[in-house]
């Protein structure tokens, strides 16, 4: 019997996950009074490298924040070099999403008038790593580049060369009229979506767990937007035309989600999706924010998902299972730094975190 080409990949990635950080490491850095406590922490842990490299430059939540980015590139990099060639095509096209991320924010960056230097800081980026992972179009020169346009037509002009320009021309015009960036931000959205669930058709055989993995955050996505809509009153007609196509969560149910009296009964309505999110109903009630539901549709989308690709070790799952470790990690360090940096006390954060109770 031939030897499955992701033997090699499960035998490379494997040995790294007892370095994501453990429940009592979470503790610990909920713990910490500050950024520089949780940088402290971090330094027992697989990003001391990178607090090192940048301590000279860097200080609080910015050296928290460019640490935890370098060791995400490199996570990233170690998948996409462990694909066997016959899943490099799907893990690249599913890595592009960085790129978005990027692009995204600096367009975001130019509308609001922020500085190249903090804009900066919060690429997905390493100072000697390519910002698209070694899978993406856009080197970090390219994104300085970028970050050096002085508008967001500038941008928008220089971003046709890497193929960018089809998604946000024809919607630069309206911006200029109305100065509203998210439009743009929605359709560079919607392509890396179609992208990427059509970089993962059926041709291995192993694919399918990629389309779940991508659909699974297309809805996480759109549940999001339904609560975000109806705790601001926005009206639904705004709401639709910002849905996000090819999850399991059909566009025709929206309406009747949409209709709920108020966010707790959304909330109510989404569980059938996602049953967790009951837990985000306390942080509600108390501060009318969503983060506690936010967070709950993450970890009920993260269990499951990792559930299913753990099931099939010999094939792109154990690929996109590393992945998927490493962006959770990524956001609940963030979470734990930002909720020090605007005084947030440990018993709202700790609820709001992923990774512990994987």
């Amino acid at each position: 019997m031939a030897a499955s080409p992701y033997a090699s990949a499960l035998g490379r990635l494997l040995p790294e996950f007892p370095a994501f950080l453990s429940a009592d490491v979470y503790a610990r850095l909920v713990a910490g009074r500050d950024a520089a406590d949780v940088a402290k922490v971090l330094e027992g842990t697989v990003y001391a490298p990178d607090l090192d490299a940048m301590r000279a430059t860097h200080t609080g939540i910015g050296l928290v924040e460019i640490a935890i980015n370098r060791t995400f590139v490199r996570r990233n990099r170690q998948a996409f070099q462990a694909a066997p060639f016959a899943g490099r095509a799907v893990v690249g096209a599913y890595l592009a999403r960085w790129d978005v991320e990027n692009v995204e924010m600096i367009l975001s960056a130019k509308a609001e008038h922020r500085t190249v230097r903090e804009t900066e800081e919060h690429l997905v980026s390493s100072r000697d790593i390519p910002s698209g992972l070694y899978a993406g179009v856009l080197t970090l020169d390219d994104y300085r580049m970028l970050l050096e346009q002085p508008t967001v037509d500038a941008v928008a002009t220089a971003l046709v060369r890497y193929g960018y320009g089809a998604t946000i021309l024809p919607l630069l015009e309206a911006y200029q009229r109305s100065g509203d960036i998210f439009p743009i931000l929605h359709a560079l959205d919607v392509e890396y979506f179609r992208s990427v669930l059509a970089g993962a058709r059926f041709f291995q055989g192993d694919e399918w767990v990629v389309r779940e993995l991508v659909r699974s955050e297309v809805d996480r996505r759109n549940a999001l937007l339904l609560l975000k809509g109806k705790a601001a009153d926005v009206p639904f007609d705004e709401v639709s035309a910002r849905w996000i196509d090819g999850g399991a969560l059909p566009a025709s149910d929206a309406a009747d989600l949409f209709g709920a009296r108020g966010v707790p009964e959304l909330a109510e309505r989404l569980a059938a999706r996602f049953p967790s999110i009951g837990d985000g109903a306390a942080e509600f009630a108390s501060a009318q924010s969503l983060v506690g539901y936010e967070a709950a549709i993450e970890r009920d989308r993260t269990v499951g998902e990792l559930k299913r690709l753990r099931s099939y070790p010999l094939s792109l799952g154990v690929i996109f299972a590393y992945l998927l470790r490493a962006e959770v990690e990524r956001s609940d360090i963030r979470r734990i730094a930002f909720g020090k940096l605007y005084g947030l006390p440990n018993a709202r954060v700790e609820p709001l975190l992923v990774s512990p109770r994987l």
